[in-house]
């Protein structure tokens, strides 16, 4: 008899509303079983003529799920129920419902948009919003509008908040409640505080759950690493009928199998990756240690590649990794994290779309002939990342200048590889299959300098490295990437590039010219700036093809790299070299340099002097250096600028002589008065009185000359600049050259500040009442002067005197 399971109640109205609508969302909790019944429901009611093809995130997922529904039907995989994931099928002329990872459908939509043979397809724990159930998504819903009315479309999930895809899929949602056992959770009394700590508290906390607990545990962890650490510390610290077996991606199918599967004796504990997280089913699991850490698929600006990044879970994983405990009998989720760290955990995992690389979503897109905006994708990918993605593409001639897939494009699209490696692969042939798979892995040498020979030579001979060096070697990485290389094999191609070319090509905006100075820094052919280790190996190259970086955006450290030559990057790039020829304002030499350079991107492979820069050139760099320089007013410029500006305060329609408005407008103003201005000496000595002129037209001259003038003329017909800059305009003048005047001079409806000077140029008294200064303080003024300058004038009453500069005559 068939153990009755929760998911079991909901599966008569998910029929109904598929029959209906020919679409549906099912939201089921963990443990209710929706990845084994709801497939052979669907082919038991005859809802579609086609198969039923089920999309699985993980290919351990897809081919678990695959055999328990045979066995339910009493068959071998491959019969009625079947899986295809990368490398490897079971499926037969019988097969009725096909298990298949995510990047499968997207192939089977490229070749067919139709799907011939397909009735219906599922879409399985599509709360992880990976980047290919995204766009399987999004391409089904347009193939269902536009070729296929008849194809059903179900999107099932444990913890998604389902009402957007349900309205995004015009769909009903269909609930399934509670799980088959309850599940107590226990936490932390206190945060952990130190991230050094996790990996020791959580033994700790595994120990004790093993001494509170019975039946199979589980163990999260975030990685292989963290995996192969833990079952090493916990080894003599369980009792003996205890089995530790890991459970991760990347390992053995046939390893895989051996953790999920019952042990005949004792305890299993099994130390698990995310890859346990859904779909999977591992028979015996009553308690949960949850580590609270996930791997997500990120853009890492140091591979130019998505990579796996370690993040906090979010309160909907960690919902899921509970249920785990709750399969076959009342269970126990341990945490290592505090009940109050709990409600600062994020609601939902962020959407693979946000925060990956796009470049392989873009070449998709071409191949399918769409923009993204016209398909129905749950998270539009964002503009600026796929603006990145396309350039990426047309670089290496996935694209064409209108942004269509070319031929090469299409090649690239049908490789299970980023369009990075695949391009290398495509165009360095089968020689190329290591490097692409060791690109595509972590670094298998731990704590090794950056140079990518290295790995190479550890490939070949892993032992015989091994003897010659010091560093740590990843053995599980090696053998994935020679397995991977095997794969990849293909004949054809040239074979004479060597490993540095072979990555050119799939990173030629990373391309390193060496920067002047002791410290190893590099320009790269894409504009950015990677460093070196001061005693690496490659620390002396000219040139480098940089592979991996630490991902800093402001200087990131170089990872792994190989040494290029110039002949192989002109080889390579011929088509992309130019000459440029360019005229900037250096600000550290503080001057114009005028270069003619030959460049590949931002690198300049030749650098010469261009000797005959057109002037207009010259100037508009000079403009920049103004920009950097910055501009003061002195003098003449500074008192007209002064006397604009106080006109304009009247309302009068002038240009703005503020600084600010000077600098925004240096183009329209400066710049045709720049010629044969070259460096900060020349600018130093540049009168601006001509340029700020010629701003004003002649009628706006003579309107600020009648409101502010720029001058008083004395009686003696000596004219002297009037000062605007301050509250009212002012002057300065001799005392003697004002005598005679007996009203005091305005300006501008003001009446004009002066400062009285001695004949020594020194100021003696400031009025704006000159008539009052003669009948007042004049004679102090007088005693005091006559004494320190008894051959210049005095007279009693000033405004009967002549005006003058001289001194007395002597007397004869």
């Amino acid at each position: 008899m068939t153990l009755r399971l929760p998911i079991d109640d909901a599966v008569p109205d998910l029929l109904a509303a598929l029959k209906a609508n020919g679409r549906a969302v099912l939201q089921a909790p963990p443990g209710a079983g929706k990845t084994t019944r709801v497939p052979l429901a669907m082919h038991e009611a005859g809802l579609c003529n086609g198969k039923i093809v089920m999309l699985e995130p993980r290919r351990l997922a897809a081919r678990a799920a695959a055999e328990r529904m045979a066995e339910t039907l009493g068959q071998r995989v491959g019969e009625t129920v079947g899986y295809r994931v990368r490398g490897e099928a079971k499926v037969s002329k019988a097969t009725r419902i096909e298990v298949v990872t995510e990047g499968i459908l997207t192939r089977m939509l490229q070749s067919d948009p139709d799907l011939p043979g397909v009735g219906a397809v599922i879409f399985d724990e599509f709360h992880e919003r990976s980047l290919n159930a995204d766009l399987g998504l999004a391409l089904c819903l347009e193939v269902t509008g536009a070729l296929r009315d008849d194809l059903i479309l179900l999107a099932m999930s444990a913890t998604l908040d389902a009402e957007p895809v349900g309205k995004l899929m015009g769909a009903p949602l269909v609930t399934s409640e509670g799980r088959s056992y309850p599940v107590e959770t226990r936490w932390l009394d206190r945060p952990l505080g130190a991230q050094a700590r996790r990996l020791d508290a959580l033994v700790d906390l595994v120990v004790q759950a093993e001494r509170e607990t019975k039946g199979g545990m589980l163990v999260f962890l975030p990685g292989e690493g963290e995996i192969r650490r833990v079952e090493a510390a916990l080894s003599g610290r369980l009792p003996g009928d205890c089995t530790v077996r890991p459970l991760f991606g990347a390992m053995p199918f046939a390893a895989q199998r051996a953790a999920i599967a019952p042990v005949k004796m004792g305890r299993k504990v099994v130390l698990a990756t995310s890859i346990a997280e859904t779909s999977l089913t591992i028979p015996d699991i009553q308690v949960v240690v949850d580590m609270g850490q996930a791997r997500r698929a990120r853009f890492d600006p140091g591979s130019g590649m998505s990579r796996l990044v370690t993040e906090r879970v979010t309160r909907a994983e960690a919902t899921q990794r509970a249920g785990r405990a709750g399969r076959v009998a009342e269970g126990v989720c341990y945490r290592l994290w505090s009940k109050g760290e709990d409600g600062a955990l994020a609601a939902y995992p962020p959407a693979e779309i946000e925060a990956a690389d796009l470049t392989g979503l873009a070449l998709e897109l071409a191949l399918w002939g769409a923009e993204p905006d016209d398909l129905a994708f749950l998270t539009p990918p964002p503009e600026g990342t796929m603006a990145e993605a396309r350039a990426l593409l047309a670089m290496l001639g996935a694209l064409d200048p209108k942004g269509r897939i070319t031929d090469h494009g299409r090649a690239l699209a049908a490789l299970p590889l980023h369009p990075r490696l695949g391009h290398m692969l495509e165009s360095a042939g089968s020689e190329s299959a290591t490097l692409a798979a060791l690109m595509a892995e972590r670094d298998p040498l731990k704590g090794a300098p950056a140079d990518m020979l290295l790995r190479l030579e550890a490939l070949r001979d892993p032992r015989a490295f091994q003897r010659n060096r010091v560093w740590q070697v990843n053995s599980g990485a090696l053998e994935r990437i020679k397995a991977e290389t095997k794969r990849l094999k293909k004949p054809g191609g040239p074979t004479d590039l060597s490993p540095a070319a072979m990555a050119a090509l799939a990173y030629p905006d990373r391309i390193g010219q060496r920067r002047k100075g002791d410290v190893p820094r590099y320009v790269l052919s894409g504009g950015k700036g990677v460093v070196l280790a001061n005693d690496d190996t490659l620390a002396a190259a000219p040139y480098l093809v940089v592979t991996d970086t630490d991902g800093n955006p402001r200087e990131a450290r170089v990872r792994m790299a190989a040494q290029i030559s110039e002949r192989e990057i002109r080889d390579l790039f011929a088509d992309q070299i130019d000459w440029v020829e360019t005229c900037d304002w250096s600000k550290r030499e503080r001057r114009v340099i005028a270069r003619r350079q030959e460049r590949f991107g931002a690198i300049t492979l030749d650098d010469r002097i261009w000797k005959d820069a057109p002037d207009e050139a010259v100037a508009r760099a000079m403009l920049d250096g103004v920009r950097d320089l910055g501009l003061r007013l002195n003098g003449a410029a500074a008192r007209l600028a002064a006397r604009v500006e106080l006109v304009r305060a009247e309302g009068v329609d002038l240009p703005d002589f503020s600084i600010d408005a000077l600098m925004d407008t240096l183009e329209d103003w400066l710049l045709p008065m720049l010629s044969g201005q070259r460096n900060a000496d020349d600018w130093k000595k540049f009168d601006l009185l001509p340029a700020l002129r010629a701003r004003l037209d002649w009628t706006q001259t003579q309107e600020v000359d009648r409101r502010a003038p720029g001058s008083f003329e004395t009686p003696l017909g000596r004219k002297v600049p009037i000062d605007y800059s301050g509250a009212v305009p002012e002057i300065s003048v001799r005392l003697q050259e004002l005598f005679g005047v007996t009203r005091h001079p305005i300006v501008g409806g003001e009446a004009l500040k002066i400062t009285l000077l001695s004949p020594a140029q020194r100021p003696i008294q400031i009025t704006r009442d000159l008539p009052g200064f003669w009948a007042g303080s004049y004679e102090d003024v007088r005693k005091d002067m006559r004494a320190q300058y008894p051959k210049h004038p005095w007279p009693e009453d000033p405004t009967q005197a002549d005006p003058t500069l001289r001194a007395k005559r002597r007397a004869r």
